[in-house]
């Protein structure tokens, strides 16, 4: 993984063929290969965008782990538990969201074209990488795309030092007269949890701000995060560490 503005010793590989070693590896682990290549694509098309947080780095212990644990399940079996005109509602059954997250957008598009809107929820999911890929399957459609997903305790608020609120993206794509669409991904915290893991990996001190101790103080040593890794579960923080 590259640093921001950091381009030593790095080995360049086409995004075709990580997106491929990604489906690959997916497809080994169980998931079927027409799912695997849904994640490479959501997750190479972060890299692609330079959003290191949520691409390939995060497909051993966010995906590949969690399905060795029993966590996620590979084979995404989809429910659809309500679908009336406008709406649905979805059951992932904990399969992969990327897979949850494509099928539910396709239903929203579908249902805009002959309602003029067109809104599906999904509960049971799991985490979908950029919610900006989502957005932009509207906007390649003409459509204007909204998507977001709630997550678990992992920020203390202003003042705080207990994780208290979720990440929560919320995310808006509206095609434009440009080349290119507006899309605005943002959510709740500083910055994102997967980008303090890329600064730890490379031994890169964290900024500022980024993440606190129990008494609210900043940390930046990048060997004292060890708790900002994802444990054997991937869904807590160590219990002195704050994001």
């Amino acid at each position: 993984m590259r640093m921001e503005n950091d381009y030593e010793n790095c080995a360049w590989v086409s995004f075709d063929e990580l997106e491929r070693f990604i489906a690959d590896c997916l497809a080994n682990a169980g998931v079927p290969r027409e799912d695997a290549e849904i994640v490479g694509r959501v997750l190479i098309e972060s890299d692609k965008r330079g959003i290191d947080s949520h691409g390939i780095g995060r497909l051993k212990h966010i995906y590949i782990d969690r399905i060795d644990a029993g966590i996620l399940n590979p084979v995404t079996k989809i429910e659809v538990l309500k679908d009336e005109g406008a709406t649905a509602v979805l059951d992932g059954n904990n399969g992969m969201g990327h897979v949850v997250g494509v099928r539910a957008m396709q239903m929203a598009l579908s249902k805009a074209a002959g309602y003029g809107i067109g809104m599906v929820a999904a509960k049971n999911s799991s985490h979908y990488g950029i919610a900006g890929y989502y957005a932009t399957m509207a906007t390649k459609a003409g459509m204007i795309g909204i998507t977001g997903t709630n997550a678990r305790p992992s920020i203390a608020p202003t003042f705080g030092v207990e994780n208290m609120l979720g990440t929560n993206p919320l995310t808006f794509g509206i095609p434009t007269d440009e080349d290119f669409p507006f899309v605005l991904d943002c959510a709740t915290s500083i910055t994102q949890r997967g980008k303090i893991e890329t600064y730890c990996r490379n031994g890169k001190p964290v900024p500022e701000g980024w993440v606190i101790d129990k008494n609210g103080m900043s940390m930046t040593d990048p060997e004292a995060h060890e708790g900002v890794r994802p444990t054997h579960l991937g869904i807590t923080l160590g219990s002195d560490l704050h994001i």
